[in-house]
């Protein structure tokens, strides 16, 4: 049965594409759950307008993305945090947190499915944040202080 997907379904395929899937899987799971329609020829047409504007958004997103990581090669972000004695967080700081923080310090907008560190920052210091957005690649310093 040719199915479209209304989101992403790991191991299916991504939103708005048009899928072969069985027809247990779709008439138990996929339609009653909402997560895919039949393909009728309207559907099918929609569905690719539809795809068409998000690939187009995508697009433009990784551009203002890729500007941004030009700008990030010489910048420091902070962040306050509780800590113990011995300087170890009570909790680990997330991408969210760094994301927000290089938005406010550095008027530098970067989400973040883009962000990654090598290990997890649990204690206070200076910690490599990498970027990359595409094949662009950038990266800049968190300094987390108690």
């Amino acid at each position: 049965m040719k199915v479209i997907l209304k989101q992403d379904i790991k191991g299916v395929g991504r939103k708005y594409e048009i899928k072969e899937i069985s027809d247990g899987y779709a008439n138990n799971f996929l339609i009653p759950k909402k997560l895919a329609e039949f393909a009728s020829k309207e559907a099918i047409k929609k569905a690719e307008i539809l795809k068409s504007t998000v690939d187009a958004e995508k697009e433009v997103q990784e551009k203002l993305a890729e500007k941004q990581l030009e700008m990030l090669k010489e910048v420091v972000v902070t962040l306050k945090k509780k800590t113990n004695e011995k300087g170890h967080l009570f909790e680990q700081v997330h991408l969210t947190e760094v994301s927000n923080a290089l938005k406010e310090q550095a008027k530098i907008e970067i989400e973040e499915k883009y962000l990654s560190v090598e290990n997890p920052i649990k204690e206070i210091g200076e910690h490599l944040v990498l970027a990359q957005v595409g094949k662009n690649k950038g990266k800049f310093t968190l300094v987390v202080e108690a």
